[in-house]
């Protein structure tokens, strides 16, 4: 069996020379799991191929071409299924937007998997090759996480990513935040053994590694045994974590000790009331600096995340948050549109007050403005974003961030990701997408 496994063209921050690029992201799991999920009785030649990094092969003759989607990929990964269908070859289409709009992804595939794939995705594979392939698998989430093959690592181009290790630990999340495709999903919670998280990381080539898990810390408990599980491999790594790990000393102390060096924390807001309609309270806009300050004496530095075009937010708010941002100290600051995705509350909402401006999924990656925003025309709301970003990355206040942190060399290497990434937003054109344009 030949099997062909594709993430579409998410268009991540990269760098390019010529027909090569190099994502600044860790590498993804998705396609190293599913091909780690391959029964091994199929004796399958395996072919991995993420599009932000690498160009498709030519060949067509694939028995199994399976596709993971994202909202903001979703249009490219229909192409490309329509394209395989049409030469012959029988498509797999999964992964979160085919998880929120089932209906739409099942009619560009043989097959569609809902839900995660670690129990559905061999089964597929065996029913495949015995001719009783079904139309639609449905994963239960969460899946047993327990005895997991590794990831085949062997199959991804390292080379291609800055971090290449890339391991998790806990599955979904238990926030129920408005905006988040996650709990819409209905992905669940679930940890991994920690013996086995150490164990992959040990086998880990090189010190550094990534957790991509959503909220790392979520169970303290499991959070504070594998960070005491790490802590002796002498490795360092980033990950992702909520504000409320800074009021917990103990586990503080314990992440710097398991060589935690970064962590990207989701603010979200400097209002109240904008985190209150994200259901983020516990979120305090008043103890942000005292938050950064404590990751900073652990020795981790901090990407700090903010949205702008939540119904409290006006064009005088957004334009005082780099400054407030800057007066914090973040080290690596991030700014993202309020994007509704399907399937969440916040687009059920947007869609009954006749606000969504289109559902042109391309521009569903928190960098297009897509709704009406309550206190602001949308073009104004582009504009306050992309003046966001400049002003935060001019060089000197990227000298003087990296200055302050307690990992320079992270901080500026983050900072110099964003601000090769801002010469991208100001050289886009139709940024605010026009539905009518597009009609023949």
């Amino acid at each position: 069996m030949r099997i062909l496994l594709i993430m579409p063209d998410a268009k991540v921050h990269r760098l390019r020379f010529g027909g090569w690029s190099r994502s600044f992201r860790e590498a993804p799991l998705t396609l190293t799991t599913l091909a780690a999920l391959v029964p091994g009785e199929l004796a399958a030649d395996i072919r991995l191929v993420d599009e932000s990094v690498e160009l498709l092969p030519d060949e067509l003759d694939w028995d199994v071409v399976g596709i993971s989607c994202l909202t903001g990929t979703a249009l490219r990964a229909y192409k490309l299924a329509d394209r395989y269908r049409a030469a012959g070859c029988r498509v797999v289409l999964g992964g979160v937007h085919a998880t929120l709009c089932p209906d739409e992804a099942a009619a560009h595939a043989d097959i569609l998997v809902t839900g995660f794939a670690e129990e559905t995705w061999p089964r597929l594979l065996r029913e495949v090759a015995a001719g009783q392939a079904r139309s639609h698998y449905a994963g239960e989430p969460p899946p047993a996480l327990a005895g997991l093959p590794p990831p085949r690592r062997d199959l991804q181009a390292n080379g291609r990513y800055m971090l290449p290790q890339t391991v998790f630990a806990t599955r979904g999340c238990r926030g129920r935040c408005e905006f988040c495709s996650v709990p819409a999903a209905g992905f669940g919670w679930a940890t991994r053994p920690v013996p086995e998280v150490v164990a992959e990381v040990r086998s880990l080539p090189g010190r550094r590694f990534a957790l991509n898990d959503v909220s790392l810390c979520e169970d303290r408990d499991h959070a504070l045994e594998l960070c005491r599980g790490l802590a002796p491999l002498g490795k360092e790594w980033g990950g992702l974590a909520t504000a409320r790990v800074a009021d917990d000393e103990e586990l503080l102390a314990a992440l710097a000790a398991s060589g935690c060096r970064f962590l990207l924390v989701g603010f979200e807001s400097t209002s109240a009331d904008s985190l209150g309609e994200l259901r983020k309270r516990y979120n305090r806009p008043a103890d942000y600096a005292a938050t950064i300050r404590a990751f900073h004496r652990h020795g981790i530095c901090v990407q700090g995340c903010f949205i702008f075009g939540m119904d409290h937010d006006t064009p005088a708010s957004i334009r005082q948050t780099p400054r407030l941002v800057a007066e914090m100290g973040v080290d690596i600051p991030r700014f993202a549109l309020f994007t509704p995705y399907p399937g969440t509350p916040v687009h059920a909402r947007l869609a009954a007050e006749n606000r969504l401006l289109h559902q042109h999924w391309p521009h569903y990656d928190t960098q297009h403005v897509v709704f009406q925003p309550r206190h602001m025309a949308p073009a104004t709301l582009d504009a306050l974003f992309r003046e966001a970003y400049a002003e935060t990355y001019r060089l000197g206040a990227i000298t003087r961030r990296a200055l302050a942190s307690p990992r320079p060399a992270i901080t500026f290497l983050g900072n110099l990701a964003y601000r090769l990434y801002l010469r991208r937003l100001r050289s886009e054109k139709d940024r605010i997408f026009q539905p009518e344009a597009s009609t023949p």
